[in-house]
């Protein structure tokens, strides 16, 4: 504002400037109160159900817990209708999935494969992967097993993977696979997370040995040995150094 206004041509301009951009203004400050209020909404939304979901994953887990698993079935039903991106509802398939492995595989493998289609989570879906796994290796569907473990880029699962195979080819016989898999484990991405001396002993486990490293080569013969002479030539009698002059005899 120029400095060489009277007070009267200022108050004018401001009174223009207001007339001119006044409802920008308030339109500006309505819709960041608007902003302000709806993402303050969301979020307050979004704590209740996380809430929600949290509390009824923690139903399930106590169902889980006491073989209750037609309780554990319908919480579950209801969490995959009303949370399904929710963290919760995958961790919930995966407790009642591990409760039905031995009494019923089956389904514990298509509990399984619904964690690991749905999830929007790649970890769990990579666990509920290496775990589904195990339960089709159970039912001695290794080759479907295996398969399942056809992952291209498994990241920091790679030596959990590998674990895996191992425990699925040592269960089928195959020694040397098993035995492959279970050295790759130890050096795949990932086998900082591993429990190394349980890898170890399963190694060891294996029946039969790995072949030894190859030897070292065994140190050469000298080549300056001294030279012989001919075949059955009498050796030769030493010639006796010559007396000094003035000797006695």
């Amino acid at each position: 504002m120029d400095e060489n206004l009277t007070d009267n041509e200022r108050v004018e301009q401001l009174r223009l400037f207001w007339r001119e951009n006044g409802w920008f203004l308030i339109g500006g400050v309505a819709l960041g109160a608007l902003l302000l209020f709806g993402w303050n909404q969301y979020t307050s939304y979004r704590d209740r159900r996380a809430e929600e979901a949290g509390t009824l994953y923690q139903t399930v887990k106590q169902a889980a817990a006491s073989k209750d698993v037609v309780q554990a079935t319908t919480v579950l039903t209801r969490m995959r209708s009303e949370f399904a991106a929710s963290a919760y509802t995958s961790q919930a398939g995966l407790l009642l999935a591990g409760t039905l492995v031995v009494s019923a595989p089956e389904r514990a493998s298509d509990e399984l494969k619904y964690v690991m289609e749905h999830t929007g989570d790649p970890e769990l879906a990579m666990v509920a992967r290496t775990r589904l796994a195990r339960v089709l290796a159970y039912r001695e569907k290794y080759d479907d097993a295996l398969k399942a473990l056809d992952v291209a880029k498994p990241g920091k699962f790679a030596g959990r993977i590998n674990e895996v195979k191992g425990d699925i080819e040592a269960a089928r016989g195959n020694v040397e696979e098993a035995r492959r898999a279970y050295l790759a484990a130890m050096v795949a991405d990932g086998a900082e997370l591993l429990d190394r001396n349980f890898l170890q002993m399963k190694l060891n486990d294996l029946p039969g040995t790995p072949a030894p490293p190859p030897a070292a080569a065994a140190p050469e013969a000298p080549t300056t040995a001294p030279s012989a002479g001919p075949a059955g030539a009498e050796p030769k009698a030493a010639v006796p150094a010559p007396r000094p002059s003035g000797e006695g005899a």
